[in-house]
């Protein structure tokens, strides 16, 4: 039995996974995230902790005899945020999210301090990754950043309460941009330039690798035998990958959570930095993945919601599936740049935008207009990652769809329309990081990668239709000309 606990953005999801790849118990706590000022998101070391018993204590209640036979435990976890302690390892303000856009012009600063900063890490520098954040706190808070000793990753900081151990695994490493990625390990150079140095940084370890052992109290509170070990992990989108199987070069899927992404995993190591695609080291040893990644999916939906006043995402969803084609026509055109952007404009202060907006639009108009405005964004994405060093286009390829938001059949259809690709959703995809970060543990307890790193059971597959409607394609152009319209104007809005 292992056990796979997911350190998400909205909540913290357990999940116990058989040695037949059936989940038998899961049980989750939700989070919420702190915005004290535009372009900020951080939440508290302290609820991460917090959430976790809570959704332990579930999951013991559930399943005690399945917790009782964990050999392994694995985690995955939101990526880029930045947790700073002292030397006591006390937190010592709230987390800097994935989402943060404060350090945009530490960005800059950064990549003219290592000219060669996108060779080293393969990446552009963006607001969202962790260096930058580093960047801004000895910038604005000098005092604090001078009492810094650890920097660790979110789910790292779980790790340490869970084992006493500073470590990090090479997947979510790879978003601090204090990695060379190529070479798998930290880059003096990288760190020097953010006043940082290999003192201040956990320890590295192959996700599939047996890292550390769960602190024996926790163990005896929790159920769970002595001597567990935990896994490596992962950030959450190569976990996802894991638990979904796309390991091997040119698998790969769409993700629709509170970011949206589109990830394809490879053997070898090809950086994109100037189409803002990421590439990152995989979960498993001598694999790498390239990502191309959105602020704002699933997050854009739950922000239509509360809008219209709907009582969940589902509702509004069943509305926007009730539009006639000429409604969807006639829809608003929606930008889902509610926290900036990063592929492929790489601007924090990009902003959401409903354009065409007319007295006839309702819930159903707006509802339609978020999903597929997301799905625009994810198709940008996608050609980001198919331009020159990028990935190939995936042609007639088959991805795999995960994230909450893969539970809608109108997102799922209208995703492989607009990108050409046929889409499956496979059974349990909302869970897909827990389960990989579960199978993580697996490896680490001496599993197979063959008969491990499966496809999940199949589900439904969402065709695209075999040429897109001219009216998707008409208004996939007016959404295109609508970034750099405006992009003069969300630069100049406040802060």
């Amino acid at each position: 039995m292992y056990l796979g606990l997911d350190l998400g953005t909205s909540g913290v999801k357990a999940v116990l996974l058989d040695e037949r790849h059936q989940v038998v118990g899961v049980a989750d706590a939700p989070l919420q995230v702190s915005r004290p000022q535009p372009l900020w998101s951080e939440q508290d070391p302290q609820d991460w902790w917090q959430a976790l018993q809570t959704a332990m204590a579930a999951l013991r209640a559930a399943a005690p005899q399945a917790l009782a036979g964990v050999r392994a435990l694995g985690l995955s976890g939101q990526m880029h945020g930045a947790v700073v302690l002292d030397a006591q390892q006390h937190v010592l303000r709230p987390a800097l999210l994935w989402n943060d856009g404060r350090a945009f012009a530490e960005c800059a600063e950064l990549e003219r301090r290592v000219p060669d900063s996108r060779t080293i890490t393969g990446n552009l520098a963006m607001p969202g990754f962790t260096a930058p954040k580093l960047l801004w706190l000895r910038r604005h808070e000098p005092a604090l950043f001078d009492r810094i000793r650890h920097v660790l990753l979110p789910k790292d900081w779980l790790r340490l309460q869970l084992t006493g151990e500073f470590i990090s695994d090479l997947s979510d490493a790879s978003g601090t941009l204090w990695l060379d990625v190529g070479a798998r390990a930290w880059s003096t150079t990288m760190l020097a330039a953010c006043g940082l140095s290999r003192e201040h940084m956990p320890g590295l370890a192959e996700g599939s690798a047996p890292a550390s052992l769960l602190r024996p109290a926790l163990a005896q509170a929790w159920g769970l035998p002595a001597q567990v070990k935990v896994a490596g992990g992962a950030g959450d989108n190569a976990a996802s990958a894991v638990g979904i199987g796309a390991v091997r070069a040119g698998q790969g899927f769409v993700s629709l959570g509170t970011s949206g992404v589109v990830f394809l995993a490879g053997d070898a190591y090809q950086p994109a930095p100037d189409q803002a695609v990421h590439a990152f080291a995989h979960a498993l040893p001598g694999r790498w993945h390239q990502m191309s990644v959105m602020l704002s999916a699933a997050s854009a939906l739950a922000w239509a919601t509360r809008l219209t006043g709907q009582a969940d995402e589902a509702s509004l969803l069943a509305l926007a599936a009730q539009c006639t084609p000429l409604q969807r026509a006639r829809a608003p055109l929606f930008l889902p740049y509610l926290s900036g952007e990063r592929t492929p404009h790489n601007n924090p202060q990009a902003s959401g935008v409903l354009a065409g907006l007319r007295q006839e639009h309702g819930a159903a108009d707006i509802g339609y207009a978020v999903a597929e405005g997301v799905a625009f964004g994810l198709r940008d994405g996608l050609a980001a990652m198919e331009g020159e060093g990028g990935a190939p286009p995936p042609g007639a390829r088959e991805l795999a769809l995960v994230g909450g938001g893969a539970r809608s059949d109108l997102w799922a259809q209208l995703l492989a329309d607009v990108l050409g690709c046929a889409l499956r959703r496979h059974e349990g995809a909302q869970a897909a990081a827990a389960v990989g970060a579960a199978r993580l543990a697996w490896l680490a307890d001496g599993g197979d990668e063959a008969a491990v790193c499966t496809a999940p059971p199949a589900g439904q597959v969402f065709e695209p239709a075999h040429a897109p409607p001219d009216a998707l394609d008409q208004r996939y152009s007016r959404f295109r000309a609508l970034y750099p319209a405006l992009q003069a104007d969300f630069a100049q809005a406040p802060a």
